[in-house]
């Protein structure tokens, strides 16, 4: 019998290749932009900004991104219980807003089936907008693209 340190003595080699084959190439791993939570502390000055305030709260807390080269992630809902996983071929379309003066900003992932997956205060959303669409760019005409921002069609 082999221990892990030790191939096996009957000649047959460890599946290695396999191992490499099935891990995923992470691009961005980690929360809302830290500006978000800025802006929003800054409208809690205002009476009308405490809801905004307590959104940045939420969402600096419990929203998690994760964006791969085979899926992206999203894990939210309230204690970060909720995750949503799309892959690349069920995207339709890609939709994008600029917020905070251009340093983070909003996605939406348009899904096939006509549901859609929001992506609140992404940061550096233009590259993974362009990422998303270029990954997306063998299932769709290239005419679709003309709209990069905004949410109007």
């Amino acid at each position: 019998m082999s221990t892990p340190d030790q191939p096996a003595a009957s000649g047959a080699t460890a599946p290695a290749t396999k191992a490499a084959v099935t891990e995923e190439e992470v691009f961005y791993e980690g929360g809302p932009h830290p500006m978000d939570l800025v802006f929003g502390l800054l409208a809690a000055l205002t009476v009308v900004g405490i809801p905004l305030a307590v959104g940045a709260i939420v969402r600096s807390l419990w929203l998690r991104f994760r964006i791969t080269d085979r899926i992206i992630t999203v894990k939210g809902g309230f204690g970060g219980r909720t995750t949503t996983a799309v892959s690349y071929g069920q995207i339709r379309e890609v939709r994008s807003v600029s917020r905070g003066f251009g340093l983070y900003g909003d996605m939406v992932l348009l899904i096939k089936g006509g549901s859609a997956l929001e992506m609140r205060s992404l940061p550096d959303y233009r590259r993974w907008r362009d990422l998303i669409e270029e990954r997306c760019q063998g299932s769709k005409p290239s005419a679709q693209r003309s709209n990069k921002t905004g949410f109007a069609s």
